[in-house]
């Protein structure tokens, strides 16, 4: 009886040293050359090709085995070798006088120089020609799988061998016949699955450092190396080395396959071996030295273009996937309760990271939707997640390796990714993949071990189809998805969660904390409105005299003013356009207001935008006032429209008035005409001076335009045009002004005296006030309420004390906030002219200071 061939598990093959055999295939020599250049190892065959032992020339100098050219054609390759993995290629090369040319490869191996060299072929083809023509095919392929078949077509085209393959390596080692192009009659692989015993671990680490391996005869003796172990008992390293021998146990595969010879080569994206390119032929072949070196330059150029394809394919499902996580996270910003809320937090991410079922835990709250483990399920697998690290996204495709009981609901849920948000407590998002059912094509049992024969290590020998129905497992996360996560998991932890309990209050105090911060933000305002008002360079520019100039500059601030009150009415929130033309319309028309027609359906602009096209719908006016239809019996019609981007496109047209023409010099009006809406706003301006009168073009780009119903609109200003009220309400008066900004004192000291005051007493504090107060008798107080780090309240209260009337200026506008021992004081709001004193000074004595405001 014969005892049973013990079983091997073919993982042994891991261990094998296949880049130290000692051996190399026989249809070339190799000779390696110390750095004395003395020849330190020779492979047996050198007397095959150069008529010398390699017992004969070890130890010998170069020059006594290659001709004096041949040595240097052999240092200059050794001279652009760069890397450790670096290999030269020399062709034609006749090492000896009058000798046969030679095709060499050259690379380092340790401190020796290996020359490897086999007879050049007669037939000299251009690689990189090839290699063009190849790659020119294949990169008009459309899709992944005509990219990986056309490539295909491309090797077997060129090797000639009788089926090109492309094998795929899965995570595990393991790998697939993606793509296959073979001679008729030629078994197919195509949907094959190979275990990756096939490939032992270190074979695949060779094949990312030396990228073309071909096998010319299974059947061919290979030529030993001489000496086997250098001085120290090492062996040469022959990794990078183009006639390295091959294992005996992968030659016995190859036959076991019934291959004679084979070639292969790596496609290596961002660094991992991603597959191979794998060619077999049914009899002995080697393609020539320039066909190989064609086929590697081609499979390093495929790889690149694999590369570069599977970057775009995951930058463009990446920048889909991000969209979809700002609008979730933009949610939960605004009601972070929704994350507690499993149905829509799974309908949101799903379309970032499919999934069939979300699972929540936040505060201890759990909440379930789609196919997922019931309530117990899911907590069970929660206390073992609990025992992993909390700051860091988990994946599984399998989860009963996490927890074994988990493979009783694999129908529901046999892989997650695990978004952990908090750390204490712990609370999680965890999306589900339930079991997908699918049978593996295997090239023979991969579960059936290998055989020892005699103590030998035998590979399989069944490559026939082998079905294989698998359980358990779920569709795994892509890196791209895992990366979506770690986005989500950065974003969301701790802080939305965390604060959601006090949201209600926060926000709450945030809303007083915003009212006064908008309330002293327009006070800041104006005051800077009131100064610019006599800096302005470009006004002062401008044509005119200086009255003129003045009286621009300050239609332009005001402008600004009146913009800047619509805004803030509603704590800066977005205003309506409409309610921005009437107001500018009213403010220089007056009575003849009805002259500019609004046609279009109102719209909010933001108010970045909205101070802007202030600026530019008050020169338009005040061009059509002084210039255009508006100074003659015409009209101006304002429409806008949103076109196909959500832009909006904003015409001015002027009609019924004289002929305008374009001007012959462009003042800052037309600066700001032109050039406002472009400069701050990104949009377009563009001016048409037409016979009939003049039409203007503005788009404004669709990030400016707010939703919802534009607010109620302001009330119309009072017009510009008013004829001034000759007034002096201040007659024979004394009065404080209390005012820390000298330009607007003096300003304001100007138009006071204007409207009749006898004297004005200015002062730049409270203590100045005070002691004015103390040695002078005053009439009437107009008091700046904010005084930088004071109040002019303890002036007020001193003038009220004295039955003396008060006027509070201010740039918080409505948001001044009086006591009640102050109603009686009125109010100005900055920036101010003389014909915006003249009504609230009306009526004034000091006998009203007890009078309502």
């Amino acid at each position: 009886m014969h005892s049973p061939t013990p079983e091997i598990d073919l993982t042994d093959c891991d261990r094998e040293p296949i880049h130290q055999l000692g051996f190399v295939q026989p249809f070339g020599f190799l000779v390696a050359f110390g750095g004395d250049w003395l020849v330190t190892r020779a492979s047996a065959n050198l007397v095959d090709f150069l008529g010398r032992e390699a017992e004969e020339v070890l130890g010998g100098a170069a020059t006594d085995l290659f001709c004096a050219e041949a040595i240097h054609v052999i240092r200059n390759m050794a001279a652009v070798l760069r890397g450790p993995d670096a290999v030269e290629r020399g062709f034609d090369v006749a090492l000896t006088e009058g000798g046969p040319p030679y095709d060499l490869a050259i690379h380092f191996s340790g401190p020796n120089l290996v020359v490897e060299a086999e007879p050049a072929a007669p037939d000299r083809a251009d690689a990189s020609a090839l290699v063009r023509g190849m790659m020119s095919r294949v990169r008009q392929t459309p899709t992944l799988r005509d990219f990986l078949h056309e490539a295909c077509r491309q090797v077997r085209a060129l090797t000639g061998f009788d089926r090109a393959m492309v094998y795929r390596f899965d995570k595990t080692g393991s790998g697939e016949v993606m793509a296959e192009a073979r001679r008729t009659g030629v078994d197919s692989y195509l949907g094959l699955n190979f275990p990756a015993s096939d490939i032992p671990i270190q074979a695949r680490a060779l094949y990312v450092r030396n990228i073309f391996r071909v096998i010319a005869d299974v059947e061919a003796t290979p030529s030993p190396i001489t000496p086997q172990l250098d001085p120290e008992g090492a062996p040469l390293d022959l990794s990078l080395s183009v006639l390295r021998a091959v294992s005996p146990v992968h030659i016995e595969y190859l036959r076991n396959m019934g291959v004679a010879a084979s070639l292969s080569i790596s496609i290596v994206v961002e660094g991992r071996l991603w597959g191979l390119f794998a060619c077999h032929n049914l009899t002995p072949r080697r393609p020539s030295f320039v066909e190989r070196t064609a086929a590697e330059l081609f499979g390093a150029m495929f790889s690149l273009m694999l590369e570069s394809r599977e970057r775009t394919a995951e930058a463009e499902y990446e920048r889909k996937a991000r969209a979809v996580a700002d609008r979730l996270l933009a949610t939960i910003a605004q009601d972070a309760g929704q994350m507690a809320d499993a149905e829509w937090f799974g309908g949101v991410v799903g379309e970032a990271i499919p999934s069939e079922g979300v699972g929540v835990l936040i505060d201890g709250i759990v909440s379930l939707s789609g196919l997922t483990p019931d309530r117990a399920e899911f907590l069970a697998l929660l206390a073992v997640l609990n025992r992993r690290a909390s700051n860091q996204i988990y994946a599984t495709d399998h989860l009963a390796d996490l927890l074994p009981a988990a493979s009783a609901y694999a129908a529901r849920a046999a892989g997650m990714l695990v978004i952990p948000i908090s750390r204490s407590p712990r609370d999680y998002v965890v999306l589900f993949r339930p079991e997908l059912l699918r049978a593996i094509r295997w090239a023979g049992d991969p579960q059936k071990p290998a055989q020892a024969d005699g103590g030998r290590l035998s590979p399989r020998t069944s490559f026939q189809e082998w079905s294989q129905m698998v359980r358990g497992r779920a569709a795994p996360f892509t890196p791209a998805e895992l990366r979506i996560a770690e986005t989500l998991r950065g974003a969301l932890l701790e802080v939305v969660l965390r604060l959601a309990e006090a949201a209600g209050q926060e926000r709450q105090r945030a809303d007083e904390r915003q009212t006064l911060l908008i309330a002293e933000l327009n006070h800041r305002v104006r005051n800077i409105l009131a100064l610019i008002r006599g800096l302005v360079s470009q006004t002062r520019q401008g044509p005119g005299d200086g009255q003129d100039m003045m009286l621009t500059l300050d239609l332009r601030v005001q402008a600004l003013a009146r913009a800047h009150d619509q805004v803030t009415a509603d704590r800066m929130a977005p205003a309506s356009l409409t309610g921005l033309i009437l107001t500018e319309a009213s403010a220089f028309l007056g009575a003849r207001r009805d002259r500019v027609r609004v046609l279009g359906q109102d719209v909010r602009l933001a108010p970045e935008a909205f101070t802007v096209m202030a600026l530019v719908i008050h020169e338009m006016v005040t061009n059509a006032a002084k210039y255009g239809a508006l100074s003659d019996s015409g009209w101006v019609e304002i429409d806008w429209r949103r076109d196909t981007a959500g832009d909006l496109i904003l015409t001015w047209r002027e009609l019924g008035g004289p002929v305008v023409a374009a001007p012959a010099r462009r003042g800052f009006g037309s600066t700001i005409i032109e050039r406002s809406v472009p400069h701050e706003l990104g949009g377009r301006a563009e001016l048409r001076y037409a016979l009939g009168g003049l039409e203007a073009e503005f788009t404004v780009p669709e990030r400016f335009l707010a939703a919802g119903e534009p607010a109620d609109l302001m009330p119309p200003a009072a017009g510009l045009d008013t004829p001034p009220v000759e007034a002096t309400p201040l007659r024979d008066l004394v009065v404080l002004l209390v005012e820390d900004s000298l330009m607007i004192a003096l300003e304001c000291e100007a138009s006071l005296l204007t409207l009749g005051a006898r004297e004005v007493l200015v002062a730049g504090s409270v203590a100045e006030a005070h002691a004015l107060l103390a040695t002078r008798e005053v009439d009437l107080g107009v008091l700046d309420f904010n005084l930088g780090k004071e109040t002019s309240v303890s002036v007020a209260d001193i003038l009220i004390a004295q039955g003396k009337p008060v006027v509070f200026a201010t740039g918080y506008g409505e948001a001044l906030n009086l006591g009640p021992q102050h109603q009686a004081a009125r109010v100005i709001t900055k920036p101010y002219t003389l014909k915006d004193l003249i009504p609230v000074l009306e009526g004034l004595s000091p006998g009203d200071a007890d009078d309502g405001a």
